[in-house]
């Protein structure tokens, strides 16, 4: 924790109450659904998973409810205070960590699973982590990703790419899948504001257009999810920070 760069990084307590109100609506309970899909293969009771980035639980839990995973092998972590107490709430079975994603406090090679969900990505850490034969699974947002929203609460929408693997597999892992999914949710007033105050548009957005998104009664908005499986060669051993 001596690497945290202020008394109380990530998530504010007031971001992590609203995606836990706004993930308990079950809203995004496809993407926990697309992601068990990805880490069906790979699941069994023995295997090590580090959620990196894990926020309040939601979708550890919901891995924990659908894979053949063992609770007491499962680590989340954040570096969000806020996040890792209200994880804590959801389950106290699971080994839940106050911690930043650069340096993973776990044994070098001792995760077969690394998952990382719309978190800070940090290659280098998570490579040494994984062991010989592990898995990275990568989730993160693909252009069209809320932008019936960003179209309302930015003056102009920026166009995005489809996320890349080059900085991964710089850092020795093996892309091994690519995919890509989308949907669509309808949002009511409540939803909207849980939305807004749980992710950085909140900040960034122009006074006009949180306005905007507030004076609105629903708005159905795209989700857009890319879901990338890395793999750690065998032989390739993690390298220890100490």
């Amino acid at each position: 924790m001596q690497h945290k760069r202020s008394r109380a990084p990530g998530d504010s307590k007031e971001m992590v109450a609203a995606r836990h109100a706004f993930l308990s609506s079950g809203l995004y309970a496809p993407v926990a659904g697309f992601v068990t899909q990805a880490l069906t293969p790979v699941s069994h009771p023995q295997a090590v998973l580090l959620d990196a980035g894990c926020g309040e639980g939601y979708y550890l839990d919901q891995l924990l409810g659908a894979l053949p995973l063992a609770p007491e092998h499962c680590y989340g972590l954040d570096i969000s205070k806020w996040a890792i107490q209200r994880a804590a709430r959801r389950r106290c079975d699971v080994n839940w960590l106050v911690s930043t994603n650069r340096q993973p406090p776990l044994a070098p090679g001792s995760a077969d699973i690394l998952l990382c969900m719309f978190g800070f990505q940090s290659y280098p850490g998570f490579s040494d982590v994984l062991g010989p034969g592990g898995h990275l699974v990568l989730v993160e947002a693909g252009p069209d990703h809320l932008r019936e929203l960003r179209e309302i609460i930015y003056p102009q929408v920026k166009e995005k790419s489809l996320p890349r693997s080059d900085a991964a597999q710089a850092a020795g892992l093996r892309l091994v899948s690519s995919e890509r999914k989308q949907y669509h949710i309808a949002l009511n007033t409540k939803h909207l504001a849980q939305l807004l105050v749980m992710t950085p548009h909140l900040y960034r957005a122009t006074a006009e257009g949180k306005a905007a998104a507030a004076a609105l009664d629903h708005l159905d908005v795209t989700l857009d999810i890319c879901i990338q499986i890395l793999e750690k060669p065998t032989g390739q051993a993690g390298s220890s920070f100490c």
